[in-house]
């Protein structure tokens, strides 16, 4: 989704914040100093210290979440942490805990958000599912949740009131000490969402895991991959061969370097990768614009029958499928078939922006026979903001990218029952440069330093559509200028936790974040993050 820089130069403007020291001396850790904010905070001063003799005490069926937790401390700690279903009495222990009806153990499989959303309304009712309380006192740590999607979300701020050497990849010779106290917390937001663009450059399944275990830090539990494009074609589609062995082959993408493509069992593995950290994919197939890539795979699709050059280039809105076409309508279903039956999320993207080259009234011929084929096949329907044109998007999900604080056509659709997911370009989108010096991005929509990533409200930004009719939030990253897992971890981080904030917590003070945020710095260089060391932060040493 890209507008032409000379289109919108007067938009390219930067939005600033008075600049801050770039770093400061490493605070110490308290109950508060977690991203996002919790909804409560109640420090205790009875503090946990982890040690040799610590046990992470968890019921079978939150087995991959201890197994997580234990995964993420060992390396730092040196300690064994085993997992055992009961603790012995005066044994010090990390204890998970889901409840049910009746007190007993929840039975949520491991990495399933369906499981754990199947218990919202049960045990605790103010966690929903993927709230947790954290009690931390001497004599140990327990995280409660309803179902494992919680507890997954507890102990993601569980490693945050670590001392930050706990990211290391070795042993470190550091007191492990948790803040005494308790926290109560849950989303705001049920859709709290990054994307990841693989069309415009092919990222590696190992670059793409390392993004989810970066993002999932956060509470982001949705990953939107773009997989097709104008420059390339990433997602194996068994009916139509041609759309990866032509548009997935060296010399496609951006400047020709970005070839490469998922074949169906690496993206079930990317699924369940994602799905074992609670973090849900959603594949987007963009149409009826943006379509080159498979048009010169499958000439037949163009609507003289011709294939067109293949394009290297950022150049959008000159690509449509042939509306007029049944051989279209076969084409799109086939997709959005073997999409879904290797999908068990809820969603399927069909894109829809920028189609230029598609007349209004054949745009919304197209999206009257392609929305309900996603439904056909058991899916919500998702698709960039242009799509509440059409009467059908009344049950779909429409993902606002716009510039403007009011939308009348999505307004309108909105109150026909359409759902929205907030990702203004001019504050979400992470491929925007930070200043006019960034060396990596673009900056047609706007430079989005961290201040302004964080200085806005998804559930107020447009006017015309009130905020229960809003999902959540989601940052896009489009990969024009990126070539690796070091670029996209530059252009996400920092921003990226700052929209995660918008997405999970309540409420939101920018103090408040930006001392957090600096505090995480050292963690990101435990972890090898190449992030940008914004000047509005005090980054920690």
């Amino acid at each position: 989704m890209r507008i032409p820089l000379a289109a919108l130069l007067a938009c390219a403007l930067p939005l600033t914040a008075a600049p801050a020291p770039a770093s400061a001396a490493p605070p110490a850790v308290t109950l508060d100093s977690v991203l996002p904010a919790p909804v409560s905070v109640r420090p205790s001063g009875s503090d946990f210290r982890l040690t040799a003799a610590t046990v992470i005490e968890a019921p079978a069926s939150a087995r991959n979440v201890a197994d997580r937790l234990a995964a993420a401390l060992r390396p730092a700690t040196g300690y064994r942490l085993p997992i055992v279903g009961h603790a012995r009495a005066g044994t010090p222990a990390i204890t998970l805990s889901t409840s049910h009806p009746g007190g007993s153990t929840a039975t949520a499989g491991a990495g399933s958000q369906a499981g754990a959303a199947s218990q919202a309304g049960h045990g605790d009712a103010t966690l929903g599912a993927e709230g947790y309380r954290l009690t931390v006192r001497r004599s140990g740590v327990t995280l409660r949740a309803n179902g494992n999607a919680g507890l997954y979300a507890g102990v993601q701020t569980l490693r945050q009131l670590l001392p930050a050497a706990i990211d290391a990849a070795t042993p470190q010779h550091v007191r492990w000490t948790v803040p005494g106290g308790d926290i109560v917390d849950y989303p705001r937001f049920a859709y709290r969402g990054a994307m990841l663009d693989l069309a415009r450059h092919f990222h590696t399944p190992g670059e793409v895991k390392r993004y989810i275990d970066d993002l999932s830090r956060f509470k982001i539990n949705y990953l939107h991959l773009h997989l097709a494009d104008d420059q390339g074609w990433r997602i194996q589609i068994d009916s139509w061969p041609r759309l990866t062995t032509v548009g997935g082959a060296p010399g496609t993408g951006v400047d020709g370097v970005g070839g490469g493509f998922l074949t169906k069992a690496d993206y079930r593995d990317l699924v369940r990768y994602a799905a074992d950290r609670y973090v849900t994919i959603v594949p987007e197939i963009d149409m009826p614009g943006h379509v080159n890539a498979a048009q010169v795979a499958y000439p037949e699709l163009t609507c003289d029958g011709v294939a067109p050059p293949p394009r290297t280039d950022t150049e959008v809105g000159y690509s449509s499928l042939c509306i007029g076409k049944e051989i279209t309508y076969r084409f799109v279903e086939d997709v959005i078939r073997e999409l879904a039956a290797m999908t068990p999320g809820p969603y399927i993207h069909i894109g829809g922006d920028e189609a230029h080259a598609t007349t209004t009234e054949d745009y919304l011929t197209f999206e009257q026979r392609v929305l309900p084929l996603v439904r056909k096949y058991g899916k919500t329907a998702y698709g960039w903001n242009e799509i509440s044109r059409a009467p059908s998007a009344s049950k779909a999900v429409a993902q606002y990218w716009g510039l403007d604080t009011s939308d009348a056509t999505l307004a309108a659709a909105v109150a026909r029952g359409t759902k929205v997911v907030m990702s203004p370009a001019n504050l979400a989108y992470l491929d925007m440069k930070y200043d006019p010096s960034t060396p990596l991005g673009l900056s047609w929509a706007a430079y989005i330093e961290v201040h302004d990533a964080y200085g806005w409200d998804p559930g107020t930004r447009l006017a015309d559509v009130p905020a229960s009719a809003v999902l959540g939030v989601e940052a896009p990253l489009w990969s024009e200028t990126l070539r690796s897992i070091d670029d996209i971890e530059f252009m996400a981080f920092p921003r990226l936790p700052a929209i995660a904030e918008l997405g999970w917590s309540a409420t939101h003070d920018w103090e408040s974040f930006r001392a957090r945020l600096g505090a995480y710095g050292p963690r990101w260089v435990f972890q090898g993050v190449n992030f940008y060391r914004s000047p509005q932060i005090d980054w920690a040493h």
